[in-house]
């Protein structure tokens, strides 16, 4: 019988958490209901209370309403609920995870939920879930569903969007995890389209060597689960080709992976090669978005709803600076490699975003500001040629067989 948690505010929507709890046991489903709430007398049928969830954060429903800072509740009670949910799982007593709720029990499961592994099913149903719940997301497997109405009572809509959800849980529930049948060790890289070519001669040295290659793309939701999986152990190692996440977070564009992107590897001592892939270009919306700051820079127009904007020689530098006191923290080994011919396929020569002298600012600040000990190999060629993306391939091999 499948495990789900029924993880609630259940000082509101009280009535709607038990209805799907309900829901959820006339499926088949073993459920086991939290209680994530401060205000109002503890509902009875709980399997979990408040008071539990608050204690694995260190404190108590009774102080944080007290203390009158919801913001702060909400991620006491999210981190204590994930504490409680890890627990669960690790005791096999947790298969799935389901809420619902607005802005502040989205945000609450968020952060609960990111406490479980990539493949445990995970779904809130939210009035927020139409909009941009990438916040909630931050890299993981978690599954959304919009709530159509207000969950406020009730009715013949969220009767039936509860009852969906309630099958939807319970099927994800009762899938059985297939085993890795090629049993290969797992290395992660990263890729934009205009590294492609480099990633993929990297993909088939490494598949060459007994490999299996997760391919992340660097749009930034991409970077955020690459860190997650890497915070998790699940990768060996890392081929970090394309960097350019960080252009974004630098500048103000649309695809940062946040302030903790090229740190998970250094933290858990995972190996990692390196690269500057397409930190050339910062990711900017259509044009009637762009702001009035960033209307006279270097602009390409790669989709309607995407343009392109090539980094400065102050950017640059900053960008390698940030790269290097990140890579400084390493407690694995870790290697840069420097294409001297382009550092994308648009910053090669006669390229619409070629700038050698911003790419010298790059490499410079990367070498002053790198520990002695982290290698800088420096190839002539452009990221793309064959050359460069073997040769990392192979450092990175080298790397896991030492």
């Amino acid at each position: 019988m499948a495990a789900v948690v029924v993880l609630g505010t259940l000082d509101t929507k009280t009535e709607e958490h038990f209805f799907l709890a309900e829901e959820i046991r006339r499926r088949g489903g073993d459920v086991i209901v939290v209680d994530a709430g401060i205000v109002g007398e503890p509902p009875e049928g709980v399997e979990i209370s408040r008071h539990e969830v608050a204690a694995r954060a260190g404190t108590s429903p009774e102080a944080l309403a007290a203390a009158g800072n919801r913001s702060h509740a909400v991620a006491a009670m999210g981190q204590g609920a994930g504490a409680v949910l890890q627990d669960l799982h690790a005791e096999g007593r947790l298969d799935a995870v389901i809420t619902l709720g607005g802005g502040s029990g989205t945000t609450l499961a968020g952060i609960a939920m990111n406490e479980l592994p990539v493949g445990v099913p995970k779904l809130v149903v939210s009035t927020i879930a139409a909009g941009d719940m990438r916040p909630h997301v931050r890299g993981t497997d978690l599954t959304t569903m919009y709530a159509v109405l207000d969950i406020a009572g009730l009715n013949p809509i969220t009767r039936r969007i509860l009852r969906n959800a309630a099958g939807a849980i319970v099927g994800m529930a009762g899938v059985d995890a297939e085993p890795d049948t090629a049993d290969r060790p797992l290395v992660g890289a990263t890729m934009f389209g205009v590294t492609t070519q480099g990633v993929q001669a990297a993909r088939r040295r490494l598949e060459e060597n007994g490999y299996e290659v997760l391919v992340f793309h660097a749009t930034g939701s991409g970077g955020e689960s690459l860190e997650t999986l890497l915070r998790t152990g699940y990768l060996k190692g890392v081929l970090d080709l394309t960097t350019t996440e960080l252009a974004d977070d630098l500048v103000g564009g649309v695809m940062s992976a946040g302030p903790g992107r090229l740190t998970a590897a250094a933290a858990a001592g995972i190996p990692q090669v390196v690269s500057v892939g397409a930190l050339d270009m910062v990711n900017l919306g259509s044009p009637n978005t762009i702001a009035p700051e960033f209307r006279d820079r270097r602009l390409y127009s790669h989709a309607t709803t995407m343009t392109l904007m090539r980094t400065t020689v102050e950017e640059s530098a900053e960008l390698g600076k940030r790269i290097a006191e990140r890579l400084n923290t390493s407690t694995g080994p870790v290697e840069v490699f420097l294409p001297l011919r382009g550092i994308s396929a648009m910053a090669v020569p006669g390229g619409p975003f070629h700038d050698a002298e911003a790419d010298a600012a790059l490499f410079a600040a990367l070498k002053q500001n790198l520990n002695s000990d982290v290698p800088i190999v420096e190839i002539d060629t452009d990221i793309n040629d064959e050359k460069f993306g073997t040769a990392m391939a192979d450092r990175l091999i080298a790397m896991l067989a030492a």
